[in-house]
């Protein structure tokens, strides 16, 4: 499933193509939802934003379409009469003058007013946003001193969008791994530093993520990787998906553990 970077790089991608531009066609799948084909046929779009790993397509006629892709869902532009080349089948599509924007896949749309975007049960549950430029320090470090959080296991607690919103399965073992935190421990068995380096990495992480389109490194070791041959899946990430290979930190071997049937990486050295 994609993660907040991923969401916040769609974001872009669409806003590119289709903002303040006029909708000559939408097409919904969905029966429910075809009642609104012809009510935003004419509008322009004002906007497409990220909200944790949901989108919002704003209109300037007071709707938007929420959109959240789970894990099979993906969006494709491409210029005004062009289709894409694909067996997914279509949920969305959204006709501008310029350019078209297809969803496919994606099982949960739905067309909401206003006033009622911030009532929506996924949006209104949700924590700060790490990859927003706006989310704090300082509101971070408070969530993982809460007292709502701190008897949670971290790894099941970075994973609750309620907590923290756009991190998903890579980017926590990721900070996990740049924190130097067991994965084991909860909130409460962290000491400060512990925790202070956590609220720093889950900013962090993310926002390197988005700008780089996915990696988590830092940009000298990438570099000096690149020297070496090796490939964007060898340099993309610390510990993520690297089982059996050495820590670039201290050279022991990557290991992995599932919890809740996802899979942890992390550096029994570094980390325990």
């Amino acid at each position: 499933m994609p993660e907040g970077p991923e969401i916040w790089r769609t974001a872009d991608t669409l806003n590119d193509a289709i903002q303040s531009r006029k909708a000559e066609q939408v097409f919904f799948a969905f029966d429910e939802l075809k009642e609104y084909e012809d009510v935003l046929q004419g509008c322009t779009v004002a906007g497409v934003e990220p909200r944790g790993k949901a989108l919002i397509t704003s209109f300037d006629n007071g709707l938007n379409i929420y959109s959240h892709n789970q894990l099979y869902g993906k969006w494709m532009i491409r210029s005004k009469g062009e289709k894409p080349e694909t067996n997914r089948s279509l949920r969305l599509a959204i006709h501008t003058q310029d350019a078209s924007a297809f969803l496919y896949s994606a099982s949960e749309i739905q067309v909401l007013e206003h006033h009622q975007v911030e009532a929506h049960s996924y949006i209104k549950k949700l924590g700060p946003d790490v990859v927003h430029p706006d989310t704090t320090y300082k509101e971070v470090i408070d969530r993982f001193n809460s007292e709502t959080f701190r008897n949670r296991k971290l790894t099941t607690l970075l994973l609750d969008p309620g907590f923290l919103s756009g991190i998903g399965n890579y980017l926590r073992s990721e900070i996990l791994f740049c924190a130097g935190v067991d994965p084991d421990l909860k909130c409460k068995d962290c000491s400060s530093g512990e925790i202070e380096k956590l609220a720093s990495y889950s900013l962090k992480l993310p926002r390197r993520s988005y700008q780089t389109g996915g990696i988590t490194t830092e940009d000298v070791l990438v570099e000096s990787l690149k020297r070496e041959g090796a490939s964007r899946k060898e340099y993309r990430h610390y510990v993520y998906g690297r089982n059996g290979k050495r820590c670039y930190k201290c050279g022991e071997v990557i290991q992995v553990v599932k919890t809740g049937g996802r899979k942890v990486y992390y550096c029994p050295t570094a980390q325990k």
